[in-house]
């Protein structure tokens, strides 16, 4: 299987963690979405990424449909078993997925209009959103237990997204719990250096 990718969209890092963490092997191309590359628009009419393609089946795009399908090829590795732990698994893949959503949202706006077109308030309203959710994430950080599932993968990607797009707004202050989160994982998961958002 071949996923397209860039080294800096937190949702391909979500996706490349899962995979690693459930032994699927993937091949990855760095595709940059603003040349529309043939491959990627025959096999995504969105452009987006991540998608994975998979030889002799139709491709897979949008990242929380790429990681369901690698949890069901790896016998349920990615998520847990009972419903109520897998909706709360899935309710904070959610959440910093709508994250990454606003956070792309602000550096679209940022990227495709001059300065002096830049709506700030928009902006705002988007960091306002992220700003909330990071709260909401210090007050109920998620434990990590015996099995990393869907939603560790995200808020890890999300957070290095965040370290490297929105250093100047030092998502840490003020959030202590949140802030020792990503070492945490990283003993859990020591692939996190490799496979986190980068530029």
């Amino acid at each position: 299987m071949k996923l397209l990718y860039s080294p800096a969209s937190p949702y391909a890092a979500k996706v490349r963690m899962a995979a690693r963490q459930a032994g699927i092997d993937l091949q990855t191309v760095v595709t940059a979405t603003g040349d529309n590359p043939p491959e990627l628009l025959t096999n995504n009419p969105l452009g987006k990424i991540p998608t994975l393609l998979r030889d002799g089946e139709p491709p897979i795009y949008d990242s929380v449909a790429i990681m369901h399908y690698l949890d069901r090829l790896s016998g349920g590795m990615l998520y847990p078993k009972k419903d109520p732990k897998r909706t709360d698994a899935e309710v904070l893949e959610a959440l910093c997925d709508g994250m990454m959503d606003s956070l792309l949202a602000i550096m679209n706006e940022k990227r495709s209009r001059p300065e002096d077109k830049v709506h700030q308030p928009w902006l705002d309203k988007q960091w306002d959103k992220v700003s909330r959710a990071l709260d909401h994430l210090n007050g109920h950080l998620p434990k990590t237990g015996k099995k990393l599932h869907g939603g560790h993968f995200a808020l890890a990607a999300v957070l290095s997204y965040l370290d490297l797009r929105f250093d100047d707004k030092n998502w840490r202050d003020g959030r202590p719990d949140l802030a020792q989160w990503p070492e945490a994982f990283l003993k859990r998961f020591p692939d996190y250096a490799e496979l986190k958002a980068s530029a």
